[in-house]
């Protein structure tokens, strides 16, 4: 080790710049490793709130293919008939439908396009544990031209977050705000709503803006305590098999389940993105397949004495796997180190943190140790095979 360490510092410049080489690479995959753990995290975090309780209906066939995921939703709604049932189950607390659709608000000559407008009854508010920092939620008794608006959109029309009995006009209709909801911390979430810049109305309203077509996303569903959860989803699975026909073409999700279909477009594209930051590290690993094989030029000399002494192959092999290895595992300190660096940087754009795991650090020093042996055995090997004479008769 010591003799690789002097070699490596007779080289400094070479070394340096092969280092660096890994260290990108490993700092590349390490970032956004970060990034989707700290994803993952975020969706644990909101569903383990409710402690077992929350049970998600959503239409479509569950798939790790987000393609396949986004083509059956594509294809099926859930009913109203699909709600009253789940309404009707047996230790279901609350239920909430929540159909989507877009609209431009307009409101004292300010315009805001392509909003979320979002129909969904009280239950809503219970469920999602919504934040009214002014006013009051929809409730029963409230008539449907009124609506729920989000802080950060109640800036942007009325330059206030303060906007109750204010009016808006959407789909030709006017609206009175009754309430203003609070930005949750993190704009991604279970139901795919960012609470801050959506328009809430009641579901009733929901289905006249649509022309009475029901196309409901999602069921959020409360149960009363986390045991009954089980007995919930079999009941519930039956009934709704049964209004579909036989059609099994929904999903009812509990527990980490439930995060999964909403990032599974974002995991997609993490994994296509640590692909090809993987690529750097092959870069960097011919990098050190380089600059061993000019160390193997550069002291064949030196090799031929050492076997003239009584150096066997495997101690050639030896010399030059470490010196590959101390390049490489020194640029996977390196890349690890500045990987959640550049995490950390990117979150401050983002709406969630990086995350530290042991998984992420293993995987890091198995990049790092694996492009070592895979680019540094050949040159070790060419060392080896040098002939003795041959390689005393060499002067440089």
């Amino acid at each position: 080790i010591s003799g690789a360490y002097r070699t490596l510092r007779r080289t400094r410049a070479r070394t340096v710049l092969t280092t660096l080489g890994i260290a990108i690479g490993v700092a590349s995959v390490t970032c956004i490793l970060a990034i989707s753990d700290g994803v993952t995290r975020m969706f644990d975090k909101q569903i383990s709130h409710y402690n077992g309780r929350l049970i998600v209906v959503r239409p479509g066939i569950q798939s790790r293919d987000p393609n396949m995921l986004l083509s059956a939703m594509s294809q099926q709604m859930l009913t109203d008939a699909d709600v009253d049932a789940v309404a009707k189950t047996q230790h279901v607390q609350s239920v909430a439908p929540l159909m989507t659709l877009n609209a431009t608000i307009t409101a004292k000559g300010q315009t805001a396009k392509n909003n979320v407008v979002l129909a969904t009854t009280p239950g809503f508010a219970k469920i999602s544990d919504a934040d009214i920092t002014a006013g009051q939620f929809l409730g029963e008794e409230t008539k449907d031209t009124t609506a729920v608006i989000g802080d950060q959109l109640s800036i942007k029309l009325f330059n206030t977050d303060s906007s109750v009995g204010q009016v808006f006009t959407m789909h030709g209709q006017r609206f009175t705000i009754i309430g203003v909801m609070k930005q949750k911390t993190s704009a991604v979430n279970y139901n795919n709503i960012d609470y801050g810049n959506t328009v809430i109305v009641s579901y009733d309203q929901g289905k006249q803006l649509l022309k009475g077509n029901t196309q409901i996303q999602q069921i959020d569903v409360l149960v009363d305590e986390a045991k009954s959860s089980s007995g919930v989803v079999a009941e519930l699975k039956n009934k709704i098999n049964k209004l579909h026909l036989g059609e099994e073409d929904f999903s009812i999700l509990t527990g980490r389940e439930i995060g999964q279909p909403t990032n599974q477009l974002f995991t997609a594209l993490i994994a296509t993105m640590a692909a090809i930051a993987a690529i750097s590290l092959v870069v960097g690993g011919i990098g050190i397949m380089n600059i061993m094989l000019v160390g193997v030029a550069e002291r064949t000399r030196e090799i031929g004495i050492r076997k003239a002494v009584g150096a066997s192959h495997r101690n050639i092999i030896g010399q030059f796997m470490v010196e590959s290895m101390m390049i490489s595992i020194l640029g996977g300190i390196i890349g690890y180190i500045g990987g959640y660096v550049l995490a950390f940087i990117a979150s401050t754009f983002l709406y969630f943190s990086p995350a530290f795991t042991l998984q992420t650090a293993l995987m890091a020093v198995l990049m790092a140790v694996g492009v070592g042996v895979v680019f540094g055995t050949y040159p070790a090997v060419k060392a080896a095979r040098k002939d003795t004479i041959e390689s005393l008769r060499q002067y440089h």
